[in-house]
């Protein structure tokens, strides 16, 4: 009893310590001061001046179809790679996994000046086509390790069995295959968002001139000295996490269903 409840108030005490500082801006977005540490009162001042502002909508929109289409890209690409290292032959998928993942161990910001000078050469830097790539560099890596699993859990005499049943290839794949992975493919297109939302070095190698996200936006106007507008993005801070908490909970809530559904068939 004594070690349940230490490990319970252990894991308690990692999640503050994790989520404190998320939690504090939550709180301090509903107060309409410029300094975080300064409580005013509480107010929508912020989201009021969040919405009004046409700048900031615009960054929005940027970062959110960024992030929408490299989360696409990346799932497609990262699918169709784990599928392929998964059906490969062993001498050749070790090696083929283990280059996938370089991206992943590999320090950004090396990744970042790689494809300033790759795109540089192809005279394709700073373009909309640099900064869609150098996102899927970053998120294609981790769409292949959400799917493995799932592959390797996944009972391989299925897809045999598709095919002596008289499926084509690309029948199977996509009526046996991809239904059994589809919760990994999901986690990678949602791990996707999450990298691409947040990702400051490669947008800031990559990206056209005259485009910003989110991260651009701040770490100019801080250093710019320009914030006036970056109270607001509290609020707009805040709001992100309240919609990435609920679609997590959404897809594990749905992930539930089938396993208690299962469970009752078995009773």
């Amino acid at each position: 009893m004594v070690r349940k409840i230490l490990s319970i108030a252990l894991c308690v005490l990692v999640l503050l310590f994790i989520y404190s500082p998320i939690l504090l801006l939550v709180v301090y977005s509903f107060t309409d001061s410029t300094i975080i540490g300064q409580w005013k009162g509480f107010s929508f001042a912020l989201y009021g001046q969040l919405f009004r502002d046409a700048k900031i909508m615009q960054i929005l929109f940027n970062t959110i179809w960024l992030a929408l289409a490299a989360a696409v890209l990346s799932t497609v690409l990262g699918t169709a790679g784990a599928i392929g290292i998964f059906y490969s032959k062993r001498k050749v998928a070790r090696p083929l996994q283990a280059v996938s993942q370089i991206p992943v161990i590999n320090a950004e910001i090396v990744t970042a000046i790689s494809l300033a000078l790759l795109f540089s050469v192809v005279l394709l830097y700073r373009t909309y086509f640099s900064l869609i790539v150098g996102h899927m560099v970053l998120c294609t890596p981790f769409v292949v390790l959400s799917v493995m699993p799932k592959l390797k859990q996944m009972d391989p005499n299925t897809y045999e069995a598709a095919l002596d049943l008289g499926a084509s290839p690309t029948q199977a794949l996509f009526k046996i295959v991809i239904p059994q992975i589809f919760s990994g493919i999901v986690s990678g297109f949602m791990l996707s968002i999450t990298l691409s939302l947040d990702d400051y070095i490669i947008t800031a190698f990559t990206k056209p001139k005259m485009f910003d996200t989110i991260s651009t936006y701040v770490y100019n106007a801080v250093k710019n000295g320009t914030n006036s507008s970056t109270p607001a993005l509290r609020a707009l801070s805040a709001l992100i996490f309240v919609v990435m908490i609920v679609a997590l909970l959404i897809f594990n809530l749905r992930a539930r269903k089938p396993s208690k559904t299962a469970g009752g068939n078995q009773k």
